[in-house]
């Protein structure tokens, strides 16, 4: 099995499908596994902004597998091409090897290796925050009741996740000279630093919080910009930040509490860009029941269980629309997003095992 699962995961790492620039279309990656999967009833749909998504269906499946095929740009710290496989003794190198190609290609070869009912969704907008795919499936008619999500857990269902939520915030100042004692309050970089002090210090409050195994909120400002220069009072600024909350915690409620961090005077713009729910989605009770019936279709399946993890993943979209979900697939997140990414050869080959044991099931 595990020289098919190379086989495809080398065409596979041969197609460009880095989000951004999100210069994904229709064909490529998608004509490849459309020729890859015969017997499959296939439909592929553009949502634009390189965003395409691939259903791929045989027989009456009740579950579907989802794999987004995206990566996140190549760094210049890649010692050989990012899009050329290489194989050693015990790693295949590769961008998005790790993260997810190397599930797609082990869905594949399981696929060829079995007749029973089977179901793939393959999209294309993961790594862009920005879920049309996954939204746009879950909008339809699809009849599904199950669902797997293929990010990398070292082939462990992994029954529970951080939400994510990003935020893009504005604060006003007004310009002048720097030598004004007025400068510490007219200032909107003071303002942003301001509320970034308390931030810091309210996220750290949390660190009491716990679910399923995870503790505290995952908090990071991750850009500051604004003002003119050293001896002029800052007119504007600009702040992004996001944070992970635990599925137990309320996201507006927690949206309400940071904005109220910032003086209301000072503060032009607060903004939700991306919100994704945790996993499983939905209030405390309706979150641990969900998990629990993850838990049972995990042992149902015969999949170990595995801890609950501080990374988001679409699985959350399919709880959220009342799925029954859970992340599985080969690789350690740690390898994920890395300069010569690589997943281990005895994950491909322990993926592609256990795919192939689901889809004999006749899912």
């Amino acid at each position: 099995m595990l020289p098919n699962v190379l086989q495809h995961l080398e065409a596979l790492v041969g197609f460009d499908t880095r989000n951004p620039p999100r210069a994904i279309g229709t064909g490529g990656i998608f004509d490849y596994l459309r020729a890859q999967l015969p017997g499959f009833e296939v439909r592929v749909t553009d949502h634009g902004a390189g965003a395409v998504s691939m259903l791929a269906v045989r027989g009456n499946p009740r579950r579907v597998f989802n794999v987004h095929l995206d990566t996140v740009p190549a760094s210049p710290d890649w010692s050989a091409d990012p899009h050329v496989l290489r194989v050693t003794a015990d790693k295949a190198i590769g961008l998005g090897a790790c993260d997810i190609k190397g599930a797609a290609a082990g869905l594949v070869a399981a696929a060829n290796a079995t007749t029973g009912d089977a179901a793939f969704l393959f999209s294309s907008d993961e790594e862009a925050n920005d879920a049309r795919c996954i939204a746009a499936f879950l909008a339809s008619d699809h009849g599904f009741e199950q669902a797997i999500i293929a990010e990398p857990t070292m082939c462990e269902a992994v029954l529970a996740h951080r939400g994510i939520s990003s935020v893009l915030m504005r604060f006003k100042g007004q310009a002048g000279h720097a030598s004004g004692a007025d400068a510490f309050e007219l200032s909107a970089v003071h303002q942003a630093m301001r509320w970034g002090t308390k931030a810091l210090d309210h996220a750290k409050a949390q660190s009491h919080a716990r679910f399923g195994g995870l503790t505290g909120l995952r908090f990071n400002i991750g850009r500051v910009e604004g003002g003119i220069k050293a001896n002029m009072i800052a007119p504007a600024a600009e702040l992004r930040f996001g944070f992970r909350p635990l599925p137990s915690m309320d996201l507006d409620q927690m949206h309400a509490s940071f904005r109220g961090l910032a003086d209301p005077a000072a503060l032009a713009h607060y903004e939700e860009t991306f919100r994704g729910p945790s996993l499983p989605a939905g209030d405390i009770a309706r979150a641990e029941e969900k998990r629990l019936a993850a838990r049972d279709l995990a042992d149902e399946l015969g999949l170990p269980i595995g801890n609950a993890v501080d990374f988001w993943t679409e699985a959350s979209l399919f709880s959220e629309a009342g799925l029954t979900a859970f992340v599985f697939g080969p690789g350690h997140i740690a390898q994920a997003h890395t300069a010569d990414e690589w997943v281990a050869l005895d994950q491909l080959a322990a993926a592609a095992n256990h795919y192939t044991r689901l889809l004999e099931q006749h899912a």
